[in-house]
């Protein structure tokens, strides 16, 4: 029996729609320094951006087409996984590297009923698009990554070394942070990052980064906050 087109069984069945989040490098002038302080930065948080998307924004520095060339090559040399740039002509950098697409909204899942089972998925972290805020309960695994960049992220339990929670507004661990938080990830310089004992191996706020060797050592273990006052990222202990 041949069966048309149209005579097939039609099925609903779901799209989801990801949003990702891409580290944004911004190069400065002299551009031989900024590349010491990258380097400074990559030595003290390996791994940092293994496997994370980058894009370099040249929008803030004048540079030839050479020049631009020069600096991607130096990235890429650093294992770095550009995926796009911003602020140059596309014809300077070649396919493959051109402006990404704006987007003024982030996706998200839309659910569309199966009648082969009947069932929906449900993610895991439970987020409240009221309150644009993210909960997690229980730990964060090593390797595990937390990306909500709309809101604030709230972890019940303790975050592993190797773990990170990124965050667009402010982040709460109610148990040991031993992993990497960011928090304020589009530019929020308001959001605060908060746990309970601190063994952190970098914190960041609104693009200003702490490593572990920057944090006063009486810190360590205790519980903090960390907040930004201008262009300084603070931390000091809790209760």
């Amino acid at each position: 029996m041949v069966v048309s087109v149209a005579e097939r069984p039609q099925h609903m069945f779901r799209i989801v729609g990801h949003s990702f989040l891409a580290f944004v490098l911004a190069p400065e002038l002299p551009i031989d320094d900024w590349i010491d302080g990258l380097d400074v930065w990559i030595g003290r948080s390996k791994g940092f951006f293994v496997g994370r998307p980058v894009v370099v924004d040249f929008s803030h520095v004048k540079l030839t087409k050479p020049q631009v060339a020069g600096l991607l090559a130096q990235l890429q040399a650093r294992s770095l996984r550009i995926i796009g740039v911003e602020g140059v002509s596309p014809a300077w950098v070649g396919p493959g590297l051109g402006p990404l697409p704006k987007s003024g909204k982030s996706t998200g899942v839309v659910e569309l009923p199966d009648d082969r089972d009947g069932k929906q998925g449900v993610a895991d972290d439970q987020a409240d698009p009221e309150h644009n805020a993210l909960l997690h309960e229980g730990s964060v695994r090593s390797g595990q990554s937390i990306i909500f960049p709309n809101g604030d992220v709230t972890v019940t339990g303790s975050v592993a070394s190797g773990a990170e929670l990124i965050a667009g507004g402010s982040i709460h661990v109610y148990g040991c942070l031993r992993g990497r938080a960011i928090a304020g990830s589009k530019g929020n310089v308001r959001a605060r990052i908060f746990c309970n004992k601190f063994e952190a191996e970098l914190l960041a706020i609104g693009g200003l980064y702490k490593t572990a060797d920057d944090v006063e050592p009486h810190l360590r273990g205790c519980a903090i906050q960390a907040w930004l006052d201008g262009e300084v990222l603070m931390t000091t202990a809790q209760g």
